[in-house]
């Protein structure tokens, strides 16, 4: 669905490139997510993706077509939620989704559908002005698939959202994907990156630092040991065994038998601890 190539970009008047030779490839029904701090090159990249960024060098393909030359209809199967939504505020929520959906040639989905899909169906006809910000991130995600895009941007989706919309909205995502929809995800959450993308890539003064599955990062650098802890005699007591061997570890085994266990976990990496480790910076 996507292939760059050397991308590098440099905005009029900078000396510093803000891209600096960015190559990767995303598949047909992934969900890839940039993860880096601000500054870092996520929104640029993401620019130039959906076509709005000229004057890059290399090579950067999506749907079979070189940016440079995208036309028209390039736009219709593409759909782009941007972090801060721009909505016409006068308009109901339901006369703006019938106005955006007016814009394609082809056939769009039921704006009630969407809309109460991710909860706001029964605000259908509130002005937009009168929207809190989670509902207006709620609609702005919906308004990004309303013309049954193949490849969708998200600019941090879930900003502003309490547990159960974002829940709502991760739902949401996980279903397109298993429609063979592809998801192109910029996020400073690592939490939501985590559970949702099939690979991330660290973005970083503007180079890719990694890419892989966060699974395998997440496994592939965590501490290879079980944390056990129990309670004796009113005190919290903890112990590490090796991972290998815990199943005819007899000290550990005894413990589970003997004591008053409270917790039992591995010690994978957070995507986060990770992402210090190999860039030295924190997401902010």
């Amino acid at each position: 669905m996507i292939e760059v190539k050397g991308l590098r970009f440099s905005y009029p008047g900078q000396e510093e490139e803000t891209l600096k030779g960015l190559s990767f490839a995303i598949g047909r029904g992934e969900i890839f997510g940039f993860l880096g701090p601000s500054g870092a090159g996520k929104s640029t990249t993401q620019k130039i993706l959906i076509g709005i960024l000229k004057g890059y060098q290399g090579d950067v393909r999506a749907l079979g077509q070189e940016l440079r030359t995208v036309r028209g209809d390039f736009f219709e199967k593409i759909g782009v939620a941007f972090e801060f939504p721009n909505f016409y505020g006068k308009f109901t929520v339901l006369e703006n989704l019938q106005f955006f959906a007016s814009l394609y040639k082809g056939e769009t989905e039921d704006p009630l559908v969407l809309l109460e899909r991710v909860g706001l169906l029964e605000s259908a006809q509130v002005r937009v002005a009168d929207f809190s910000k989670g509902m207006k991130m709620r609609l702005n995600f919906v308004r990004a698939f309303l013309h049954r895009p193949q490849l969708i941007f998200l600019d941090e989706p879930t900003s502003g959202l309490d547990p159960v919309n974002s829940k709502i909205i991760k739902d949401f995502m996980m279903e397109q994907k298993a429609a063979g929809k592809t998801i192109v995800l910029n996020t400073h959450n690592m939490n939501a990156a985590a559970e949702l993308c099939d690979r991330v890539a660290f973005l970083v003064d503007g180079g890719i630092k990694l890419i892989d599955s966060p699974r395998e990062l997440m496994i592939g650098r965590s501490r290879k040991v079980v944390r056990l802890e129990y309670r004796e005699e009113g005190t919290i007591h903890a112990s590490e065994f090796a991972l290998a061997d815990v199943g005819v570890n007899r000290e550990f085994l005894r413990l589970l038998q003997e004591k008053d266990v409270l917790t039992l976990h591995t010690q994978e990496a957070s995507l986060e601890d990770i992402f210090l480790e190999v860039t030295g910076k924190r997401l902010a």
